[in-house]
């Protein structure tokens, strides 16, 4: 049992069909009046921009609506975005997409409040004080950036992905609603629900973990093992793309509170250096790092093979240790996911820079095994 763990929830989450053009009641109880939106491209593409603003415009003024936000947000495209909010003097954030667009809703409501530029507020609690308010509506199951005190912003300059970690990051109200998942592709369906995946089985391994979040953890898993198959293959279901949405802000509220390990770690490096998608970077790293830690914590792994469907039926931990190791791998292959660094396009010379880098990112401090840089190597050889 542990000494002492910390849990907490600070965003309201509201779930309903068609919840996303109904947002009068809740912009009123935030007391805002200057509406600035977040999106990108696809959102816009998919017609998924226009009901919210129309549902919008009885209720606020929208001042500003940046929609430029590219596959792996930057720091420059962050700022930017927040040069546009300071000069619409916006009161309120409302993000709607993916893990980009709402980590760069993040990022500029880091400047639109403090001022100064982006880089000055990177690490762990810098942030000085509570942010501009922010509504968070995520369009695919994946990230759980709705509730988390994250956001992860590519330096180009550098090509690393910098983390920026604060408890008034953490989005004031969250909208989930399923009908915005509906058009989602397949192959971003079963990437994002990969990654919703990788947080839960990390989150439930970390050093940090806690009653609270590993009940969020194992429930999302599951979830997730039984409705993802569902999501790729028939877009429309609407009852799995409601089950997803919901199982990946658990699994958000979970790594909130819990954080990561070796498989975000390699994740970011190989995302930063290549711009891999971050749900296809973590489920291709999965097995592999569920391999290397179940050798220290191999009850809990036993327990995640459980919630991934496996049963035990007498046999010894490490078979059934195994046997959920290989649901995962068999999820991604079942829902068309590369399962090797090959398949997107790194090139074997590159395996030893990625896990230098990997070395100091700060997701691996949480990893329930210390790992060397030589073992990260060996795990990058095994998917390359």
């Amino acid at each position: 049992m542990q000494e002492f763990f910390e849990f907490g929830i600070g965003t309201r989450v509201l779930y309903k069909l068609g919840l996303a053009n109904e947002l009068g009641p809740v912009i009123d109880e935030l007391g805002s009046q200057r509406v600035f939106i977040v999106a990108d491209k696809g959102v816009v593409a998919a017609g998924l921009l226009a009901p919210v603003v129309e549902g919008l415009r009885d209720s606020a003024e929208i001042v500003g609506i940046f929609d430029s936000v590219p596959a792996n947000s930057s720091v420059a495209k962050v700022m930017e975005g927040a040069e546009a909010a300071i000069a619409a003097q916006a009161d309120l954030i409302i993000a709607i997409g993916g893990g980009s667009p709402l980590d760069t809703a993040k990022g500029i409501r880091i400047v639109l409040t403090n001022g100064g530029h982006l880089l000055d507020y990177q690490g762990y609690n810098v942030i000085p004080a509570p942010l501009t308010p922010m509504i968070a509506i995520p369009t695919t199951s994946g990230t759980g950036s709705e509730v988390t005190p994250f956001a992860v912003i590519l330096d180009d300059d550098q090509d690393l992905k910098l983390s920026f970690a604060s408890r008034y990051l953490v989005p004031d109200v969250a909208i989930l609603d399923p009908l915005l998942t509906r058009s989602l592709p397949p192959g971003l369906t079963a990437a994002t629900g990969m990654d919703a995946l990788s947080h839960a089985i990390e989150t439930f391994v970390s050093t940090e973990n806690s009653p609270f979040s590993d009940g969020l953890a194992l429930t999302a898993i599951d979830m997730i093992a039984n409705n993802l198959r569902d999501a790729v293959q028939s877009g429309n279901d609407i009852d799995a793309r409601g089950q997803m949405l919901i199982a990946a802000c658990m699994a958000g509220m979970a790594c909130a509170n819990s954080y990561f390990g070796v498989i975000h770690a390699l994740s970011h490096a190989l995302g930063g250096k290549f711009h891999v998608h971050h749900g296809t970077a973590n489920s291709i790293f999965m097995p592999v790092g569920m391999r290397f830690n179940s050798a220290v914590v191999p009850h809990r792994y036993v327990r995640i093979a459980h919630a991934m469907g496996v049963i035990a039926g007498g046999r010894s931990d490490s078979e059934v240790i195994a046997d959920g190791i290989s649901a995962v791998a068999t999820l991604a292959l079942d829902c068309g996911i590369p399962t090797r660094l090959r398949d997107v396009g790194v090139p074997e010379e590159a395996l030893p820079e990625l896990a230098e880098i990997a070395m100091v990112d700060g997701a691996i401090f949480h990893n329930p095994r210390i790992a060397t840089e030589a073992e990260l190597l060996e795990m990058l050889k095994e998917t390359w």
